[in-house]
């Protein structure tokens, strides 16, 4: 696969993704880590603010439940992750990706874009059309870069805070994000976000440096 290049905004204020590659390997066997002593209160309102710029590594994994009308099974699939956000803008590489092959994915704040090994390149208003259109799964792209920094997107409800008043849990339409922490770590390091049909996605974060 060609590699997409990244020309319509400056790549050196992203990660660059070979060296975030190389890292992926450290990340395959690191665990998520319960957050201890926390106690959940409602929060009516979490001000939307995220972080303006990070870079993170990871692992991503989505399920599907079992479709009774149209005698689909249940399935699953999972990729290692490299991103790299700018404001607004961000790129994206998974290896093992869903399905279909090493990937690229680049959003700039209109068009995203998609380039696989399988599907070749694929353009959408929107990370979450275009993803589906992809591979048939779904997942709150749009919301992540504010759970990532462990705020509420701006249409979130009901978030929920723990006693270091750090987002636990958060809900964005059908989805319910669930946040875990590492000791007393302010950005997660883990998000699970499930639909009432059982779909789900489950995202592990290593925060690198900025």
């Amino acid at each position: 696969m060609s590699v997409l290049k990244i020309s319509h905004y400056n790549l050196t204020k992203l990660a660059t993704f070979g060296t975030l590659t190389a890292m992926l390997a450290f990340t395959a066997g690191c665990q998520s880590l319960p957050a201890k002593n926390t106690s959940t209160k409602p929060t009516p309102t979490i001000q939307a603010q995220k972080l303006d710029n990070f870079n993170i590594t990871g692992k991503i994994g989505v399920t599907t439940p079992a479709n009774g009308s149209t005698n689909a099974a249940a399935q699953g699939g999972s990729a290692f992750y490299a991103w790299g956000q700018q404001n607004e803008r961000f790129a994206i590489e998974l290896i093992g990706a869903l399905g279909i092959g090493k990937t690229n994915i680049e959003y700039d704040g209109q068009t995203a874009t998609l380039v696989s090994e399988k599907t070749g390149a694929l353009t959408a208003n929107n990370p979450e059309t275009l993803l589906q259109k992809a591979t048939g799964w779904q997942a709150p792209i749009s919301q992540m870069p504010y759970w990532i920094s462990g705020r509420s997107a701006p249409s979130d409800s009901t978030p929920q805070t723990d006693a270091q008043g750090r987002l636990i849990s958060s809900v964005n339409g059908n989805w319910t994000a669930n946040f875990t922490y590492k000791g007393s770590d302010k950005l997660p390091n883990k998000i699970s976000a499930v639909q009432p049909q059982g779909q789900k996605v489950v995202m592990t974060i290593n925060h690198q440096s900025r």
